[in-house]
């Protein structure tokens, strides 16, 4: 007796709707920081300074692209997102800051000093609603 094989639809449609998730999914950066950056703590973490400065710094360097509120603006992200609130270690952030997202048109801010990019780190994770 033969057998007929019979391909199921829902489980095609499952997997041409979740292909592109995880597609995606890989692109992003936070996927990209190796294990040591992302393991790295702010050393200026509680600094109410530091993150003043790191207001200033943001005001400076940031909020041309992601708003003054830092809620985003045209195609640039919000800085109040899950992601970068809490998915996103400092370590993360700083990583992010050094190297930047050329493809997604965030600069590298490693021509600044490591002491101010821990500054706009603090700044931007006071920013938690």
């Amino acid at each position: 007796m033969k057998r007929i094989l019979r391909i199921r639809p829902f489980p095609l449609f499952l997997l041409s709707v979740a292909a592109p998730s995880l597609l995606w999914a890989s692109t992003l950066w936070i996927n990209k920081v190796p294990a040591r950056e992302h393991e790295r703590v702010n050393p200026i973490v509680d600094s109410a300074e530091a993150k003043a400065a790191g207001q200033l710094l943001y005001d400076d360097h940031c909020a041309k692209c992601h708003g003054d509120d830092a809620a985003g603006r045209g195609k640039r992200p919000s800085l109040l997102t899950d992601r970068v609130q809490n998915d996103a270690t400092a370590g993360d952030l700083h990583w992010l800051l050094v190297n930047g997202s050329l493809r997604k048109g965030m600069p590298s801010w490693s021509r600044l000093p490591d002491q101010q990019l821990w500054q706009i780190v603090s700044y931007v994770k006071s920013l938690k609603r």
